[in-house]
């Protein structure tokens, strides 16, 4: 299982030489504006995956756009930086699933490759299956929102079955808890969770099989930058335990 790390550009930390193979998530919107970002894409070691900036449209339904134009920049930035795993715009909440169709066909077309297209619980069963046949690639959305909530989760073990029976692989979006990656064989995953040691003020440690947290001692202060980055570290760690192991 391959795990990807989002929000890595928090750590302001410029020697891209430790990051060796190394797996990173970011979404467009911050990429496009980031000039860091092309020494990433560019690192030959960095396993990548671009996100379409959804979840921005999806949490604020008022953030509006011309989606056209906003396809039309995607994919230019796309075609740029030659990136060959992207997501669909799965905006099903904001535009409904015909317009995401007649986007997620505009990509195709402007890109020549395919992208990652999303199920929502919305589109139902019979359209997940449809997508396993059409696409090598997919992923489960609606996870960090609880659009699937809790007690549906083992529900992704009938869904990742039926896609590996069809040979297409399947990408949890936002998921990690810890448990849940032992138990639902996802192909690749993708987690901001080692950002949230730095939030509440703990520290993350991987002890040769899963990530512990070690709050801090009373009356102490964390130094921000240094616990962001041994986060990081300690998650890449688990990153390449999980390739290998899980």
């Amino acid at each position: 299982m391959k795990l990807f790390l989002t929000g890595e550009h928090t750590v302001k930390n410029g020697n891209l030489a430790q990051w060796d193979n190394v797996k990173i998530l970011e979404s467009y919107i911050y990429a496009s504006k980031n000039a860091h970002f092309s020494r990433l894409i560019l690192s030959k070691s960095l396993d990548f995956l671009l996100d379409s900036g959804a979840f921005t449209f999806m949490s604020d339904k008022k953030n509006t756009a011309n989606w056209d134009e906003y396809i039309a920049k995607y994919c230019d930035f796309i075609n740029s930086y030659k990136i060959k795993h992207f997501f669909e715009l799965d905006i099903d909440s904001v535009v409904g699933l015909k317009e995401v169709e007649r986007l997620r066909t505009k990509i195709e077309r402007l890109t020549g490759k395919q992208p990652i297209p999303v199920w929502h619980k919305s589109r139902g069963l019979d359209y997940w299956k449809g997508m396993v046949k059409d696409y090598k690639y997919i992923a489960i959305g609606g996870i960090v929102t609880r659009e699937i909530k809790l007690n549906e989760h083992p529900v992704f073990t009938r869904l990742i079955d039926i896609a590996h029976e069809a040979g297409a692989k399947v990408h949890g979006l936002g998921y990690t808890n810890l448990k849940g990656l032992e138990r639902y064989k996802f192909d690749s995953v993708d987690s901001t969770s080692w950002l949230f040691g730095n939030r509440k003020g703990s520290v993350f440690k991987f002890n040769g099989r899963t990530i512990v947290d070690i709050p801090k001692p009373p009356g102490t202060r964390l130094k921000s930058q240094e616990v962001a980055l041994n986060n990081f570290q300690e998650w890449v760690k688990f990153s390449k335990y999980a390739e290998q192991n899980l």
